[in-house]
């Protein structure tokens, strides 16, 4: 999946009033499951951290794990 477009710029293009209906559509659900999927790696990635690593972005252990349990649908 190339990851060129933030989701923000998404986002900004489906706003554009030039865009037909189909395609701000498809524009907004780009833009959702590029957030779902950056949720998803951002979770696995925090599965890995050492503790020391956790004490630096100011998470427990216990907070982490809570995170890492979310699905990728969850905010």
């Amino acid at each position: 999946m190339t990851r060129s477009l933030t989701t923000q710029s998404l986002l900004m293009m489906s706003a554009s009033p030039r865009l037909p209906l189909l395609a701000a559509v498809a524009v907004r659900v780009a833009g959702k499951l590029t957030e779902w999927d950056q949720r998803s790696r951002t979770r696995r990635q925090l599965k890995d951290l050492d503790p020391y690593l956790l004490k630096d972005i100011g998470l427990t252990h216990a907070e982490a794990r809570k995170e890492v349990k979310k699905y990728f649908f969850q905010g």
